[in-house]
């Protein structure tokens, strides 16, 4: 909390007492230095004098409204007045205290400030969920496999730990971290998704920590980051390998101590977040070639699931395409809606691209079929055959060389430009993959 008066002697009974009380709080002589302070750090709630010298009470809730609009104000003054009351209300002021205000009155309002403060999260947390509601948290298939994914969400759901979803690209990890939310103490708090790999390394630290205003080049104003927004709940870390080295180290402190710091912030903040994290790589060869600190990854490693590809439980595929085809056909009957034949092609194909693949394949066949059922020709054409096939038939005629580096553009791509890596997954040596490089580079020239 700040409080902002010009009387030193109601400053030290407000340093002294609302401490007792169980609140942290920071003392301003003046509206310009709570402003000021106000544009460092986000407090809960501003309480303010009317009149001091400089800037008023309503001055600084007014800048307050610009600076962190979800910061609660209130004024206290001496003069009591309805002008000054509907003044204070007309700003954005919480409620209107009096001088001089008994601790039992301040307590009070301060404990109402933090009902309203929770009815909030929870109203933003529901709206979260609303908008995810429609199929987004449903784990669908019957298979052992399966099976065995749900008695791990069910054992781990109820605590804090933290959890490393694996698999593939593709097979649900998101859904599997919601169902661990919705299965735990904090369902009802706000769960925060984000993939560490789809943004640049230059916003990351600001996404995940939020910054203050002019801390960089295009931050005009304070912005919570997902770990604040997440207070109380969940926070979903896809894609964890593909967070940069330096943000690591901060993540794996905020891990181990809950605080956080604003990126161009003085000051640290304790947060109350759970967090799961997942991942396509494999960490421990990450560790090993220096890409992943090790400390972090046993961090986050607490309880591992393992979410199985879909070529491992194709038992699952009928109930998950009827579960696909009413997704994308909202009202549909509970009969069947696929042939025999149309579900043994699907079963006979290998989805490199797993459930993601699957969902694509169900929407093209729904939009094809007026009626169903669906048969093996509401498939794509593509569809059964092996991917090297599919890419062919989408080339057209190619050279054997363009192929060769079609490929290998395309390993530089998967591993953002690192070469060595590129040359390790096409099995050839780095000085093939530069001498290829190079001769690519001369025939372009030459052309």
């Amino acid at each position: 909390m700040l409080f902002a008066d010009d009387e030193p002697a109601l400053r030290e009974l407000i340093r002294d007492e609302l401490p007792r009380m169980g609140y942290e709080v920071t003392v301003c002589p003046d509206g310009a230095t709570a402003t000021a302070e106000l544009e460092r750090t986000a407090y809960d709630c501003l309480i303010v004098d009317l009149d001091m010298p400089g800037m008023s009470g309503l001055e600084v809730i007014a800048r307050l409204r610009e600076v962190s609009p979800d910061t609660e104000a209130v004024i206290l003054t001496g003069k009591s007045s309805l002008e000054s009351a509907i003044s204070a209300l007309r700003y954005g002021a919480f409620d209107y205290l009096t001088k001089p205000c008994r601790l039992i009155e301040l307590k009070s309002l301060l404990e109402r400030i933090a009902e309203k403060r929770a009815l909030t999260k929870r109203y933003r947390a529901v709206k979260r969920q609303l908008e995810h509601v429609t199929g987004r948290t449903k784990l669908v298939g019957s298979s052992p496999a399966m099976a065995k994914v749900r008695e791990l969400i069910a054992r781990v759901a109820p605590t804090n730990s933290t959890v490393l979803i694996r698999g593939e690209t593709g097979t649900g990890k998101e859904l599997v971290a919601r169902s661990l939310h919705e299965q735990s103490e904090r369902a009802d708090e706000p769960f925060v998704a984000i993939n560490c790999g789809a943004l640049p390394e230059t916003l990351i630290e600001s996404e995940l920590f939020g910054h203050r205003k002019g801390a960089f080049t295009g931050a005009d104003d304070h912005r919570p980051g997902l770990f604040e927004m997440a207070d109380g709940g969940t926070v979903f870390l896809d894609e964890i390998g593909e967070l940069p080295k330096g943000l690591q180290a901060k993540l794996l402190r905020v891990l181990e101590s809950g605080e956080i710091r604003r990126v161009g912030d003085n000051h640290t903040f304790q947060v109350d977040v759970r967090v799961i994290c997942a991942t396509h790589r494999n960490l421990q060869d990450m560790v090993e070639a220096g890409e992943f600190r090790e400390d972090l990854m046993f961090r986050i490693n607490t309880f591992e699931i393992w979410l199985p590809p879909l070529r491992a439980r194709l038992e699952d595929i009928p109930e998950l395409a009827e579960h696909l085809y009413r997704r994308f056909r909202p009202g549909a009957d509970d009969q069947p809606h696929f042939t025999p034949e149309a579900i043994t092609a699907l079963q006979s194909h290998s989805w490199p691209g797993n459930v993601r693949e699957l969902a694509n394949v169900i929407e093209h066949a729904t939009i094809l079929c007026d009626q169903p059922p669906i048969t093996p020709e509401h498939l794509p054409s593509t569809f059964g055959l092996n991917p090297l096939r599919r890419k062919l038939r989408a080339l057209g005629p190619v050279t054997l060389e363009e192929l060769e580096m079609q490929a290998i553009y395309e390993a530089l791509e998967r591993h953002q430009g690192n070469k060595p890596a590129a040359a390790e997954e096409l099995g050839i040596s780095l000085k093939t993959l530069y001498n290829r490089l190079n001769q690519a580079q001369a025939l372009k020239k030459s052309a």
